[in-house]
């Protein structure tokens, strides 16, 4: 089969690439207008070039100032799951946290049923904003068991709540998790310091203890441009008879 010709707004998109794998975050790209006069097209070819990467989250757009190249998304590979603070020292960044609120409150059902509450307990609900480097990386509202609570006197923007769990004999062991995405609330939005409907991956996770009883279950909500799961699967055997 012949090769084809890239288009005039792939040469663009090929040459911004090149561009973004040797520049660093906040480096300022050619503007639309550079880009039609470098490679002689119009400016609606030169944009579309740029959109396509603007939609693969490659670059950022800011009204009145520019194109930039976007912060590169932390990867988080299948494996042993670490604790958020773990997580990124293991990257040589510095976490933090922005406490929203800590309370001990009634549950919701859904959080009843994950932890396997009995009639009238109450849960440790602990909203925090996960900081890397002082950077929003996702929102987490944690509901741990009642006999939790004393870690509701720990600094929890600064020391790791699992190292506070385990100081009261609970050993986060095993985790369950369900990944899905979808737009950013209003006020996850404000607080992941995003754009209105910004796409956020979301991922529900329910840590059991060295027991096996039900110790966490947490929601968190990943700003998705910086933040990646990945996941690797074996396809099934499939017959000769069968469709793939």
């Amino acid at each position: 089969m012949a090769d084809v010709e890239p288009t005039l707004y792939q040469k663009i998109e090929h040459w911004l690439r090149a561009r973004i794998l040797e520049g660093r975050e906040g480096d300022p790209l050619p503007s639309e207008a550079d880009l039609a006069v470098q490679f002689g097209v119009s400016r609606m070819t030169a944009r579309q070039a740029i959109q396509n990467l603007a939609a693969e989250g490659l670059v950022t757009r800011r009204r009145g100032s520019g194109t930039y190249i976007a912060p590169k998304p932390l990867h988080r590979h299948a494996g042993p799951l670490m604790s958020y603070s773990l997580d990124m020292k293991r990257r040589g960044m510095v976490p933090g946290s922005r406490l929203v609120t800590a309370m001990l409150r009634d549950p919701s059902e859904s959080e009843s049923d994950a932890l396997r509450l009995g009639q009238r307990a109450r849960v440790v609900c602990i909203q925090r904003v996960r900081l890397a480097d002082g950077t929003p990386m996702a929102y987490d509202v944690c509901c741990l068991t009642p006999d939790c609570a004393p870690v509701l006197a720990r600094d929890l923007e600064v020391g790791s709540l699992h190292e506070a769990l385990r100081d009261l004999g609970r050993e986060p062991t095993v985790a369950q998790s369900w990944i899905g995405a979808r737009t950013a609330t209003p006020a996850e939005a404000r607080l992941l310091d995003l754009p209105p409907k910004s796409p956020v991956l979301v991922e529900r996770r329910i840590i059991s203890d060295q027991d096996g009883v039900p110790l966490e279950f947490t929601i968190s909500v990943f700003n998705a441009a910086r933040y990646v799961i990945d996941a690797t699967f074996s396809l099934a055997a499939t017959t000769a008879s069968e469709p793939t």
